[in-house]
């Protein structure tokens, strides 16, 4: 039986490939889902992919996942570095959470260094593009597996 794993991303992602390209590529959101999808197959997960620009949307999402699943993979975009609500959620949940980042976050403005979600996320990744949502991936598989 496959482990059930949610990809929440945040707000402005629905924008992918149209927005900023020379930081975020050209990419979309349905490409990541796609090679999310293809990986997660072979990786024995089946993945839940969402996306929303509210925040109480996410956080709704999140308690859900505390019923339905094995773990998240989020990108929480601009809520990382404001929302101490989408951490208050992760805290909730007993099972891992993997952060993802497609630009590296440390590298851009100051403001940007900081993410309340990396306090509860057991791997961050950032800076890989979007293959950093197949990295977050099989990196909860391999936590899933070793639980």
């Amino acid at each position: 039986m496959s482990k059930q794993v949610y990809i929440l991303n945040g707000p402005n992602l629905n924008l992918l490939g149209k927005r900023q390209p020379e930081i975020y590529g050209n990419e979309t959101l349905e490409d990541v889902r796609l090679s999310c999808e293809a990986f997660a197959g072979e990786a024995g997960l089946a993945v839940e992919f969402r996306q929303s620009n509210a925040e109480h949307e996410l956080i709704d999402w999140i308690q859900e996942a505390r019923e339905k699943a094995d773990g998240i993979v989020i990108n929480p975009a601009a809520y990382s570095h404001t929302s101490v609500a989408i951490l208050d959620a992760l805290n909730t949940c007993d099972f891992p959470v993997i952060e993802v980042h497609i630009s590296n976050i440390h590298r851009r403005e100051h403001f940007r260094h900081h993410s309340y979600v990396s306090a509860r996320a057991d791997g961050v990744i950032a800076g890989c593009g979007t293959q950093g949502y197949t990295l977050a991936l099989q990196r909860l598989a391999t936590l899933l597996k070793e639980a």
